[in-house]
């Protein structure tokens, strides 16, 4: 069980600093071609993707006890939780919305509650409840506009705060809308029903999962080329519906971000339990414990300071400086976590989360 969790926390650890490089290339900018572009474009889509498989995880951890033991009294106690929990995730993604519209926190806090009417489903039912999500999609787009209230030229998006727009932004065209997002959790709730203390399952897991995740990329990629018959300009517009860009997040994107969420984190998990003693694996372990307050942080402290120091606006710095600078903020959040779990055993918001949601 512990070799389990420290894997776990390694995963999380690499998606939220996954999510900052992600995150402070689109803020600061990303201005400059140069192999930084090529190789930070690895985690676009992908970090976020397994930032919320491992929500879904971290769930099935908190009520495989509850669910298998069938005790009503201790699953109300959980399901009581959770509820909390989603509630103060939502209104804490909510709270900086301003000064960071493309906040995962507001959608995590209604994934979790999806999540939880599947909660006692068998395990072969929350894929075909995943899968059906991932592919009800595209039947959205046949009805509504995805550039509705969108200006993609400054990714504003108009109405946000209005009740159709909020709605609209949340379910369908937000940044990582519920549907399909949602389907990444309960993913996620199915892995972590599975036994991830047997190596021939997490070794099977990654075999698979990387194997869907090759067959989606050459599927996407050979469409885009047949289709476009060498239109470079027609092949730009194909890659939108066709790609694994996750705006709009189609079934192709779906699959690819999931499967290799699920390679990584059964990659984290065998290596960890190889090499548990490792004082990298340590300090990835404590960093993954303290990941939401790595990621409010991130916004809060990482932007908020090249906003009151930084010599450019926001969007117009070079590729070279958000990269590095997301790096050195993440190396930042690895000391800071070997130092905090000296004295402590959780991070102050996840103490915080604990506290109000008991």
């Amino acid at each position: 069980m512990n070799q389990r969790i420290i894997g776990i926390d390694v995963a999380r650890a690499l998606a939220v600093i996954g999510m900052i490089i992600v995150n402070f290339k689109m803020i600061f900018g990303q201005s400059g071609e140069s192999w930084i572009g090529d190789f930070s474009s690895i985690f676009d889509g992908k970090a976020a993707a397994t930032f919320v498989v491992l929500a879904g995880v971290g769930l099935a951890f908190m009520t495989n006890s509850a669910v298998s033991g069938n005790d009503q009294d201790i699953w109300k106690k959980v399901r009581s939780k959770i509820l909390k929990r989603a509630i103060l995730l939502f209104f804490i993604g909510l709270s900086y919305i301003v000064i960071w519209p493309a906040d995962i926190l507001h959608f995590y806090g209604i994934y979790m509650l999806v999540t939880l009417i599947f909660i006692k489903v068998r395990s072969r039912y929350m894929l075909w409840s995943a899968l059906a999500i991932i592919f009800l999609y595209p039947l959205l787009m046949m009805l509504i506009d995805y550039d509705l209230g969108w200006d993609f030229t400054t990714f504003e998006y108009q109405g946000f705060w209005s009740m159709n727009g909020f709605i609209r932004n949340l379910f369908y065209n937000g940044f990582h809308p519920v549907v399909p997002w949602s389907a990444f959790m309960l993913i996620g709730l199915w892995f972590g029903r599975q036994d991830l203390n047997d190596d021939r399952f997490v070794k099977k897991s990654i075999v698979i999962s990387l194997t869907l995740f090759l067959a989606t990329k050459l599927i996407s990629v050979l469409l885009i080329q047949i289709l476009s018959e060498g239109n470079e300009e027609v092949a730009v517009e194909l890659s939108q519906v066709l790609g694994t860009s996750p705006m709009p997040p189609l079934p192709i994107y779906m699959l690819a971000g999931s499967s290799i969420a699920i390679a990584a984190i059964s990659t984290c998990i065998l290596i960890s339990r190889r090499f548990g003693d490792n004082p990298i694996i340590d300090a990835l372990m404590k960093t993954g414990q303290l990941a939401l307050t790595f990621y409010v942080a991130h916004v809060v402290i990482g932007v908020g300071l090249v906003e009151i120091f930084g010599v450019e606006e926001l969007g117009t710095y070079s590729l070279n400086f958000s990269f590095t600078y997301a790096l050195i903020f993440s190396i930042s959040c690895i000391a800071f976590a070997m130092a905090w779990t000296r004295y402590y055993k959780i991070g102050p918001l996840e103490w915080a989360m604990r506290k109000l949601s008991a």
